[in-house]
């Protein structure tokens, strides 16, 4: 697996999107940003939120491209934007928005270390009351194959 796949530069601790298009843009946009995706990548993005809700409960949307998308990732990687006040996502709120892209299925075992993260209560609290971008990092560092 690609062994950064969250870097500083794609912390975001204070997002300015209001709206669940907005973040999914945000955090789209970081990833193109980094190198990581194509433009059309977002696109794909806003795609598979309208088929399904990208939302995974405890603050957190996972939002990504479709599977029609993978020629647009050019490397694995993940964006975080957190967000003072909550974003309405399909009627649930969200304070994390992951954006993720994953090269020859990397995004699985992606997912898979963002869900263990955000399943303790405990660790999104300290996600939520991290100060810097810098501390929000630290603390999601373990996402980063060893």
């Amino acid at each position: 697996m690609t062994n950064r796949i969250l870097e500083l530069g794609n912390v975001v601790a204070a997002g300015s999107a209001t709206t669940k298009l907005d973040a999914i843009r945000e955090a789209g946009a970081l990833l193109v940003t980094a190198g990581a995706v194509r433009e059309d990548y977002v696109d794909s993005m806003f795609d598979r939120e309208a088929s399904v809700s990208t939302y995974m409960g405890n603050f957190l949307a996972i939002p990504h491209g479709t599977n029609d998308a993978k020629e647009s990732i050019i490397r694995s990687a993940l964006s975080l934007v957190r967000y003072a006040d909550p974003i309405d996502w399909n009627g649930q709120q969200v304070r994390f928005a992951v954006g993720i892209a994953g090269l020859n299925n990397e995004h699985l075992e992606i997912l898979q270390k963002i869900a263990i993260v955000f399943s303790d209560e405990d660790e999104v609290q300290k996600l939520m009351d991290a100060v810097t971008a810098e501390d929000i990092f630290t603390l999601l560092e373990e996402v980063n194959a060893e």
